[in-house]
């Protein structure tokens, strides 16, 4: 056996087992070998960033990793944008680079780079297997490191002569440790501070935005009076009627310290103490008022949910709710207060972001799955939703964007039978466009709505925050989208995916519901006015 072919068998004998690839030269062993391993999945993607995408939102809806196939420095490069959302987001995700052969790095050939040193820069743990006898515990290592805690990216580097040499064998499975539980001293030590009478704001991220964590959440804010808040950019978002409906921390600094105002504690559940975006003249970088005494329930390296379980408990707060939901990823079952259902009406008239985002509120498919790359113009959409049907959301976790696409289609991948909604911006869906290829070639159930406004918007608000005098013709130039237009519908048909372009309310409302009736991917553009 070569060691590509004990690199895959240790890798399926650790149950990951889809593969998002774009090789080279210095992975065909591994190519090959799928033949012998069908039970590896393999996904071709048309560049890295689309790779390392669809494994972060693979991993997001499963939780375990995906792997990755790159090339080279250069391939570990291209990914490297959606590590960085990957990172974020806490994702297990293992990536495989090729590397030249050993004897062949002292040449200087022209894609030799410093790949180690590339490595080091996104990844929590990596490794150079150096001899065949070690690739299958190297590998098994790589996996066990990716899932932290809490999940983080595992970067295997793989010479092409340990690939092609004979003498690989697959390694077992190595057993993933439990996550760690907060000692009963700080659950007692917070719950005291929430039984006070000062006011206090309960922050809470990572994990505990499932449903465990939310409806624990919600126990606590009923028993304590607590506001509870959630991290801008969630990794995984459970939404829909009969869970608690929860505020997010704004993306504008002044915003987010007047949700903050007038607090005396913050308590962190699985989120990080909030911090501004970018910096801005005159502007703190620190939101965190002046006299507020943050608290660290949980850090996102343990059994969030279940501490917040416990504060509930030592809180004597009781389950609420007439029904109990079903086990989350990290393996418990909570109550959560049920929220009336409901829905907008069906939008009319002009396409606005409003009514755009009335058509998806509207016509949400119960168990959907909204990756949201939309920017500014789906500012309205989570409203229109949060009372829709039970659904994930998952969020832009780094700001690097192009993530989009990528994530959908990985989700998408991790979760047949469920339809996934891209919610996506124009400027950022021209990023990683690739992966409508991707999506059409594995037929994918993905509807991708791009939100054509014809401009960067965001950049165009913060061009005014940052006090840039850039008001003048040239400047505007490099924030428009214009001269020439893009056209969605003809890339995405070039691509193999369905698409048409709705320019009012009733006709986006159709097309979405014509693609949520429907198996397989298609794009609508819908051109706001």
């Amino acid at each position: 056996m070569n060691g590509a072919e004990a690199l895959l068998r240790t890798l399926v004998g650790s149950d990951v087992d889809v593969c998002f690839a774009n090789p080279g030269t210095s992975e065909m062993h591994f190519v090959a070998a799928l033949d012998r391993v069908p039970e590896m999945r393999g996904v071709l993607t048309l560049f890295e960033g689309i790779a390392t995408g669809a494994a972060d939102g693979y991993a997001r809806m499963t939780g375990k990793p995906a792997t990755t196939l790159l090339h080279l420095g250069p391939g570990l490069a291209n990914g490297w944008a959606n590590l960085h959302n990957a990172r974020r987001a806490s994702t297990p995700l293992v990536n495989i680079v090729g590397d030249h052969a050993t004897y062949h790095r002292r040449f200087d050939s022209p894609l030799q780079a410093d790949l180690w040193g590339l490595a080091r820069t996104i990844s929590a743990w990596q490794r150079s297997t150096a001899r065949v006898d070690d690739v299958g515990a190297d590998a098994a290592d790589a996996v066990l490191a990716s899932y932290g805690p809490p999940g983080r990216i595992a970067t295997l580097i793989v010479p092409a002569d340990v690939s092609w040499s004979e003498g690989g064998a697959p390694a077992s499975r190595r057993p993933v440790p439990p996550l760690p539980l907060v000692p009963p001293e700080t659950i007692e030590e917070i719950a005291k501070v929430l039984r006070g009478s000062e006011r206090a704001v309960l922050l809470i991220g990572g994990a505990a935005m499932r449903e465990r964590g939310l409806g624990a959440a919600a126990r606590i804010a009923r028993s304590t009076q607590a506001k509870v808040l959630c991290e801008t950019f969630p990794a995984v978002h459970a939404r829909g009627g009969g869970l608690l409906e929860v505020e997010k921390l704004a993306y504008f600094g002044e915003m987010a310290m007047a949700q903050l105002d007038g607090a005396q504690h913050l308590v962190l559940a699985g989120a990080r103490a909030p911090a501004s975006f970018f910096a801005y003249p005159g502007k703190p970088s620190d939101l965190v008022p002046q006299g507020v005494t943050v608290h660290e329930l949980a850090a996102p390296g343990v059994h969030v949910p279940a501490a917040l379980d416990a504060l509930a408990d030592a809180l004597g707060a009781r389950a609420l709710g007439a029904r109990a939901l079903g086990a989350d990823a990290l393996g418990a079952r909570a109550p959560a207060p049920q929220a009336a259902p409901r829905r907008p009406g069906r939008p009319s008239g002009r396409l606005t972001a409003e009514s755009m985002a009335a058509a998806v509120g509207h016509l949400l498919p119960d168990g959907a799955i909204v990756v949201d790359e939309s920017i500014t113009s789906g500012l309205s959409v989570p409203a229109a939703t949060a009372g829709g049907p039970r659904h994930d959301w998952l969020a832009l976790t780094g700001g690097s964007i192009g993530q989009g696409l990528p994530v959908a289609t990985g989700a998408a991948v991790a979760s047949p039978g469920r339809r996934v909604l891209s919610l996506e911006a124009d400027g950022s869906a021209m990023y990683t466009l690739q992966a409508l290829w991707t999506q059409a070639r594995e037929s994918l159930d993905v509807t991708t709505l791009v939100l054509a406004n014809g401009s960067y918007a965001i950049l165009q608000l913060e061009l005014a925050r940052v006090g840039a005098a850039g008001d003048g013709e040239r400047a505007a130039a490099l924030l428009d989208l214009h001269r020439p237009t893009l056209d969605f519908v003809s890339l995405a048909r070039g691509m193999g995916v369905p698409a048409e372009r709705a320019t009012d309310a009733e006709g986006l409302a159709a097309l979405l519901e014509r693609s949520f009736s429907e198996d397989g991917p298609m794009l609508v553009e819908a051109v706001l006015g």
